[in-house]
């Protein structure tokens, strides 16, 4: 296994642990955290292909940062 690849599963994990147990449980702390398994992500598909990593990166970036704003969104207007 190389390294990337183990960097990688470690930060999924992590990301996603702080993600589902914040700490001061605020939106914009856990669209942050979002952003720590995405870096897993990018590192776990470096260790296949790179360019399979960009794309799968950009895509998981714009996607849950365009859900995280619009639930913030609506939660500040409720």
């Amino acid at each position: 296994m190389t390294p990337e690849f183990l960097v990688g599963l470690f930060l999924i994990i992590a990301g996603t642990l702080a993600v589902v147990f914040p700490r001061p449980k605020t939106y914009l702390v856990r669209l942050i955290n979002l952003e720590i398994p995405a870096w897993g992500i990018l590192l776990l598909m470096l260790s296949y292909d790179e360019t399979l990593a960009l794309i799968t990166y950009g895509g998981v970036s714009a996607l849950t940062v365009f859900i995280l704003v619009r639930v913030l969104q609506k939660r500040e207007g409720a």
